[in-house]
């Protein structure tokens, strides 16, 4: 062999090594999550948000969160009457990213509208248990403590 045609092998050798290293960074580089979380129980409000920070924390923010909140749960983000603890903690979220979703039934039910809700509140128009199938179905995992 030629010593330029040795150089070219070594040359395409070298490449293909940066190549498969550069391969090898990008499969080790955690994926994004997405995860919906459920909330229906008024007990387990504190219990959630407490869940979600501890999550954007271990995942350094490299997650995609929404909160799924329908049934009695979604009275404890009425704006009126709520406590200063959950308020702060819920706007907190929202700034990291938690994109919250409430249940259009139950708001109709419980004669709430999205006005009366925490700032950040999106309806989830066609219902709390459709939006998480939806979540779901878009490869969100499905996580209700």
């Amino acid at each position: 062999m030629r010593r330029r045609d040795m150089f070219r092998a070594v040359l395409a050798g070298a490449g293909t090594l940066l190549g498969l290293r550069a391969v090898q960074a990008a499969a080790t580089e955690p994926a994004r999550l997405k995860v919906a979380y459920h909330l229906s129980d008024l007990d387990k409000v504190n219990f959630v948000l407490g869940n979600i920070n501890n999550h954007y924390e271990g995942t350094v923010g490299n997650v995609d969160i929404v909160l799924v909140v329908h049934g009695p749960a979604l009275a404890a983000f009425k704006s009126k009457g709520i406590s200063a603890a959950v308020s702060g903690r819920f706007a907190g979220l929202v700034r990291q990213g938690l994109e919250p979703q409430a249940c259009a039934n139950t708001m109709h039910g419980m004669d709430i509208s999205p006005a009366d809700l925490l700032d950040g509140f999106h309806a989830a128009d066609k219902g709390g248990v459709v939006k998480l199938a939806e979540l779901q179905s878009q490869g969100y995992a499905y996580l209700r403590p």
